[in-house]
C-alpha cells in the first residue's frame, strides 16, 4: 500500500523528548551553532546536535585533522571548542533563533568536568540566557580519555561509563535528560548501554566513530596530526546497525538514537527498523550540507512507498520478524 508523503506521521520520541522528525544532525559535523542554517531549515529537523563543548576552552589536535577516504573519512579534530560558557553566550542564541530544537553535547577529561559542563547548561536552562529554552537534552560524549584512569576511554569500560554518566546526570540535576554516546570499540556494547542506563542516562546514542589510522608508507608518518583518528561514514554503517540492533534486543524499553554512515533515507529507515527511535546524520553533511534535510525527505518518501504510516510503526521492525 502506497501512502501520501503528507499522511506519514514523522513524529518520534526519544524517552521524554518529543521530536517533530526522526532525523537530527550528529555532534561534530554541524558546527556549534547555526552554521547550516543557510542550507537547511533547522527547525524542520528533529534536533540539531551541536559540536561537543567542555568546561574550559580546548585547542584540539594539530593539523591535519581530516583525511577523506573512499568509504568515509578519518578525523582527529580533538574536540576543539571555546568552552561551554562561550557556547551558551555566543553560539546558542542564533541557533535557537532558527526555531531548532537543540541537543547540547558535552565532554571532559574527568568526571568532575562532565559534572561541571552539565551543571553550566542546567544553570543556564534555569536562568534567563537567550535561547536556552531550545535545549531539549544533553548528549554526553564519553569517548574521551579519562585522565583519572591512565587515559583509558570512559566509554571503553562499564565502570568508566557509569562514572561519567552519573557525574553528568548529577550535574543536570533533573533539569534535562542525558543521552550517553557509546563507542563501538568495545567487546560488548550492550554492557555499556546497560551501564549508561543504570547510571541514569535517559537514552543512548550508538555509535561514535571506529578507531582507525592511516600511515604514509613513504616516510612512516601518520597522515593525521594527532596520530590515529576516528573512522566515520559509509564504512561504519553496518557497525552502527548491529550496535543498535543488539542494544534494542538487550533493552527493549531503552530509548536509542542511531548514528553511523547514514547517507540515504533507506539507511535511516534501516537504523530505525533495527531499533533506533531517531537517527543522526553526520559525515554526509561534510560533502553536502543539505544532507540532513534531504535524508529526512527521502525517509518520508520511503515510508509512504512502503505503507509505513508512522515512524512508530517502523521502530524495531527487525525484532518482530526474527
Amino acid at each position: 500500500m502506497t501512502l501520501s508523503v503528507a499522511s506519514v506521521d514523522m513524529r518520534t520520541r526519544v524517552g521524554d523528548v518529543l521530536l517533530g522528525a526522526p532525523v537530527m544532525t550528529a555532534s561534530g559535523t554541524a558546527g556549534h551553532g547555526s552554521e547550516l542554517a543557510s542550507y537547511v531549515d533547522l527547525s524542520s529537523l528533529g534536533a540539531v546536535v551541536v559540536k561537543s563543548v567542555s568546561v574550559d576552552p580546548w585547542p584540539g589536535n594539530p593539523a591535519p585533522r581530516l583525511l577523506p577516504l573512499q568509504e568515509g573519512m578519518l578525523n582527529s579534530v580533538g574536540l576543539q571548542n571555546r568552552g561551554v560558557a562561550e557556547w551558551l553566550r555566543e553560539e546558542l542564541p542564533p541557533l535557537a533563533a532558527t526555531g531548532a530544537k537543540v541537543v547540547a553535547s558535552i565532554w571532559g577529561f574527568t568526571c568532575a568536568e562532565y559534572h561541571d559542563a552539565a551543571r553550566a547548561i542546567a544553570d543556564a536552562r534555569k536562568g534567563s540566557l537567550p535561547g536556552v529554552d531550545a535545549i531539549v537534552a544533553v548528549e554526553a560524549n564519553i569517548s574521551c580519555p579519562n585522565v583519572e584512569d591512565r587515559r583509558q576511554m570512559f566509554a571503553h569500560s562499564s565502570g568508566g561509563v557509569k562514572e561519567a554518566v552519573s557525574a553528568a546526570v548529577e550535574g543536570l540535576g533533573g533539569h534535562l535528560p542525558l543521552w550517553a554516546k557509546l563507542s563501538p570499540n568495545v567487546t560488548d556494547i550492550t554492557e555499556m548501554a546497560g551501564a549508561a542506563s543504570a547510571a541514569g542516562a535517559s537514552a543512548v546514542t550508538a555509535i561514535n566513530t571506529v578507531m582507525g589510522m592511516s600511515i604514509d608508507p613513504a616516510n612512516g608518518q601518520a597522515r593525521l596530526g594527532g596520530g590515529g583518528g576516528g573512522l566515520s561514514g559509509p564504512a561504519v554503517h553496518p557497525v552502527a546497525v548491529r550496535a543498535v540492533y543488539d542494544c534494542r534486543a538487550a533493552f527493549p524499553a531503552l530509548p536509542i538514537v542511531g548514528v553511523g554512515g547514514v547517507n540515504t533515507g533507506e539507511e535511516a529507515a534501516e537504523l530505525i527498523a533495527a531499533g533506533a527511535d531517531a537517527v543522526q546524520v553526520g559525515t554526509a553533511t561534510f560533502a553536502d550540507p543539505r544532507a540532513p534535510a534531504r535524508i529526512l525527505a527521502e525517509l518520508s518518501r520511503w515510508c509512504a512507498q512502503h505503507g509505513v504510516s508512522s515512524i512508530d510503526q517502523l521502530k524495531g521492525r527487525a525484532h518482530d520478524r526474527r
